[in-house]
């Protein structure tokens, strides 16, 4: 099969591969890139645990090709810290014990970063509904919800201080 070259900036560097046009974003991401924290759980976009950001939005990486990522920029849960500093939701998460066996985490993490970017001071239910697209089959979510409300309340007081 002919293959096809892909520029993807992942976690604000560029890389550039030449890859089958089938494969899907999550395989480019483990396997050419090494960037295993993306979790690969359903190959059906059900469960969530795939969950990038693609120019900012949430997405499922197990239904992208990467060669639909081209020119585009990648946000996996190994960019989310920065500087050495966790992000108020990874933060949040191990606080408020948002995680049991840890593989919803990641794409649970991204997904709320797009939610809370959208909407910094959400309800519970806006929570809820924001996250029903990812999967978690231990918590039964109360944790994962209080865990994304400590990040809105710090990511807010972080910015009350900044103004």
């Amino acid at each position: 099969m002919a293959t096809r070259t892909v520029s993807i900036t992942v976690n604000g560097e560029t890389h550039t591969r030449d890859v089958e046009p089938r494969l899907l974003l999550v395989h480019f991401l483990r396997e050419n890139l090494d960037l295993t924290g993306t979790h690969i759980g359903c190959d059906t976009s059900n469960c969530g645990a795939c969950t990038v950001l693609l120019d900012g939005k949430s997405i499922k990486s197990c239904t992208l090709l990467a060669v639909q990522a081209h020119g585009k920029a990648v946000t996996t849960i190994e960019g989310v810290a920065q500087g050495g500093q966790l992000h108020p939701l990874q933060e949040g998460f191990k606080e408020k014990h948002g995680l049991q066996c840890g593989f919803c985490t990641p794409g649970m993490v991204m997904r709320a970063v797009e939610l809370l970017d959208k909407n910094p001071d959400p309800t519970e239910d806006d929570i809820r509904w924001g996250i029903s697209g990812n999967l978690c089959r231990c918590t039964g979510y109360v944790n994962i919800v209080k865990a994304i409300q400590y990040a809105a309340e710090k990511m807010q007081a972080e910015e009350a201080v900044e103004a």
